[in-house]
């Protein structure tokens, strides 16, 4: 199974790899049509990136929060420890979702068809 997967995503980079040539666009600058089309889909694009960062991350932070929960409940000797780690891996879960608002910020601000 893990083969058969592993296969299919090589293929579909490839294919994605091969495909990239088509879209790419003639020099020259673009009309302002096509700039208020690129922010848009941007502005979308950054809406459902987000909002799927932000589910993703909600839910692995209330699944570290349950593991030491439970951690700390079957070994209290060691809450210092499974408070540490817990607290570190929420800052790294928190910087995710922090990280893709700054790519969406960045995205959001370029001017497109200016350059």
């Amino acid at each position: 199974m893990r083969q058969r997967v592993a296969l299919v995503a090589v293929l579909g980079v490839m294919l994605l790899t091969i495909a990239a040539p088509v879209f790419a666009q003639e020099g020259g600058t673009a009309s302002a049509a096509s700039s208020v089309e690129y922010h848009k889909w941007s502005i979308i694009a950054g809406a459902f990136s987000l909002g799927f960062a932000a589910a993703l991350c909600a839910l692995s932070q209330g699944k570290a929060v349950s593991a030491a929960c439970d951690g700390i409940a079957r070994n209290p000797g060691a809450s210092a420890q499974i408070r540490f780690a817990l607290i570190f891996g929420l800052v790294l879960i928190e910087s995710l979702a922090i990280y893709v608002l700054l790519i969406n910020l960045i995205i959001f601000f370029v001017r497109w068809g200016a350059h």
